[in-house]
């Protein structure tokens, strides 16, 4: 009689320990899911040529994201960003403009409209994307990642105004967000670049 008792203790006890092993098997796993910040290379987005853009394929580049405007008193900054590519582009460096009319409407054009605006007056050559909303309800999922910190894991943000610049490392993780005014050639932009 104690014998089978002793079994059926044995038995009992092991079964609470391999369900209290699972259980914290469980909660661990759904912590590193909290845990888990996406990055920028899940998106696939638009250009203006219609054409996918995979950011997978920046894999390894340092990535300067900003939404730009065609009829912006910040619009001259074009000029220098399309510098700064230039200088930087072979260098693992790229920047991707996304056009956007979320601020008094002064982004109006059709992506052919944009794409010219930005060749004639500017010489763009850095990738440029399909118009998008930066802020609402309508939001992009690319500014989702970028302005909230439960998938960027750095910070919640909001795009103040055109020209915004985010900052996005070689494994494709947001590290700052630069303001509508500071120019993409100030010492802590290009700094960042070149380190």
């Amino acid at each position: 009689m104690k014998k089978i008792l002793f079994i059926a203790c044995s038995a009992v006890f092991f079964l609470s320990a391999q369900i209290q092993a699972q259980s914290s098997k469980n909660k661990l796993s759904k912590s590193d899911k909290a845990m888990t910040k996406e990055t920028i290379y899940q998106f696939k987005v638009e250009d203006l040529s219609g054409d996918t853009f995979d950011f997978a394929s920046l894999k390894g580049k340092k990535i300067l994201i900003v939404n730009t405007a065609s009829k912006c008193g910040l619009t001259p900054q074009y000029k220098d960003l399309e510098a700064v590519y230039k200088e930087y582009k072979d260098k693992g460096f790229v920047i991707v403009g996304f056009p956007a009319n979320n601020f008094a409407s002064q982004e109006p054009g059709t992506s052919k409209e944009i794409e010219t605006f930005c060749q004639q007056n500017y010489g763009v050559t850095f990738p440029m994307m399909n118009k998008v909303s930066v802020k609402g309800e309508d939001m992009s999922d690319v500014y989702k990642f970028l302005t909230q910190k439960s998938k960027n894991g750095l910070q919640d943000s909001e795009v103040e105004w055109n020209f915004q610049k985010y900052l996005i490392n070689e494994k494709g993780e947001l590290v700052k967000v630069i303001k509508p005014r500071t120019l993409v050639t100030e010492p802590e932009v290009i700094n960042w670049i070149k380190s």
